[in-house]
């Protein structure tokens, strides 16, 4: 029994055990945040949060923290995954038109039915008094980390040197922080909402990205194969 343990460990590489980790660990803090700080309504963290946040802000960054935000807006990100639809459309590659497509809408359904399920109300006195949804989890900081996931995986794909790629798909997700970041410093979301929503969003790529490579596996004249096999 232990040689079959080993013989399994071996062929499983590191890349696959630390995507696995980190899919477990944003599984865990989701589920603690949703029961600790929203089912029991303890405030604690995100009170201390929105006291240091309150404490160093100025006008100057609440401005640029409006300016920030809008790109985790539906108003920047559904004509931005219209673009990318339409153009891989118009260059023939289906696959990833299709992949691109049920990511965006899948996730945001979900979002949207979680934040239905928790009825977390937003904190109080925002900066943006217009908005009626919950608060649980935050849709910016699920909606920009995706997209920007999305965007890191398409520039992994094509053939730029390998430094670039890291460097891109690191200011992407750095970008994606900073969006859900602006959520706290307006005060339209509580920290545990962002942290939430990235760990929901880490999830539901790592799970979308899982889902289709089984699928092209199925599929050899998939166009997005061929590019993972070269």
């Amino acid at each position: 029994m232990q040689k079959k343990i080993k013989q399994l460990l071996t062929q499983i590489s590191l890349k696959v055990l630390a995507v696995l980790l980190l899919f477990i660990s944003c599984l865990l803090v989701f589920a603690c945040i949703a029961d600790e700080n929203v089912l029991e309504n303890n405030k604690a963290f995100d009170e201390k949060v929105i006291v240091f946040v309150s404490a160093h802000s100025t006008p100057l960054l609440v401005q640029v923290m409006q300016i920030i935000t809008f790109f985790g807006s539906a108003q920047f990100l559904l004509p931005a995954y219209i673009v990318l639809i339409v153009f891989f459309l118009w260059k023939k590659e289906k696959a990833y038109a299709i992949d691109i497509a049920i990511i965006a809408v899948s996730s945001t359904a979900v979002m949207f039915l979680l934040k239905e399920i928790f009825k977390r109300h937003r904190p109080l006195l925002p900066v943006d008094k217009t908005l009626v949804s919950y608060s649980f989890p935050s849709g910016h900081s699920v909606s920009s980390f995706i997209f920007c996931s999305v965007l890191a995986y398409l520039v992994w794909r094509s053939p730029v040197k390998k430094t670039w790629k890291y460097t891109v798909a690191f200011l992407l997700i750095l970008f994606a922080a900073v969006i859900g970041l602006s959520r706290i410093v307006l005060n339209v979301h509580y920290a545990t909402d962002v942290i939430a929503g990235f760990c929901f969003g880490i999830v539901w790529v790592i799970m979308s990205f899982w889902v289709m490579r089984k699928i092209r596996n199925k599929n050899p004249v998939n166009p997005v194969v061929q590019a993972d096999n070269k």
